[in-house]
């Protein structure tokens, strides 16, 4: 295709500042996703997905419906991207992070259960 640049080589034509700006409004973006969300930022597909987890592609999608799941699975999910689940919880004087999930078993068969 002539005329046409990869984002790549547009990317590099910006100046440095604005290239350091784009990078912190894209961490600011990557703070707060939806599961959906950090599974297509992290270039995976459902299917992809689904298979890292022993499971079929329909629990991937209805997994990323819920708003309430159990914390094992979530980590399951996390870590299937590559990822580390961390539970903190704020308060105004001090955030804490929650140590009793880290030492869950999950016997890698286990489905993806509500």
């Amino acid at each position: 295709m002539t005329g046409h640049r990869s984002f790549k080589e547009l990317r590099s034509t910006l100046s440095a500042e604005r290239q350091a700006r784009n990078a912190d409004a894209t961490q600011v973006m990557l703070r707060d996703m939806a599961l959906h969300e950090l599974r297509v930022a992290r270039e995976k597909s459902q299917e992809e997905l689904a298979a890292t987890l022993h499971v079929g592609q329909p629990a991937v999608a209805k997994m990323e419906r819920r708003t309430d799941m159990y914390v094992s699975n979530l980590r399951r999910y996390v870590e299937a991207l590559g990822g580390k689940l961390e539970i903190t919880a704020r308060f105004p004087d001090a955030d804490v992070s929650i140590t009793n999930f880290s030492d869950l078993a999950i016997a890698p068969e286990q489905k993806l259960a509500d």
